[in-house]
């Protein structure tokens, strides 16, 4: 199944993700014949749930700080950062307009 390149310009912008080469296309292309495979699922007379665990009690402990004040150490961690944040990965980018770039499927 063919993704086309409005499709692609779409779900680029609605994920922040840039799917320029043929491998990020050929992911998207498996995650969509994968989610497919739902269609093919009676769920004729199955109520919708809120949760997995809608019928199980689930407990909550005690939040309980052991340790703390370690921000400076943890963002030591990080790739990149703007003070006091973590950047969120790469692909995560404002992208142009599809008229403004070349994508991987614009030939297609």
């Amino acid at each position: 199944q063919k993704v086309s390149v409005e499709v692609l310009d779409h779900l680029e912008h609605l994920a922040l993700v840039d799917f320029r080469d043929s491998e990020g296309v050929e992911r998207l292309q498996k995650a969509i014949q994968f989610a497919d495979q739902l269609h093919e699922v009676n769920t004729d007379g199955v109520e919708p749930m809120d949760s997995v665990l809608e019928d199980r009690c689930l407990y909550l402990r005690e939040d309980d700080v052991t340790e703390g004040n370690c921000a400076k150490e943890l963002l030591e961690n990080a790739r990149e950062k703007v003070e006091e944040y973590f950047v969120a990965p790469p692909g995560n980018i404002p992208l142009p307009k599809l008229e403004e770039r070349e994508t991987f499927l614009q030939g297609s």
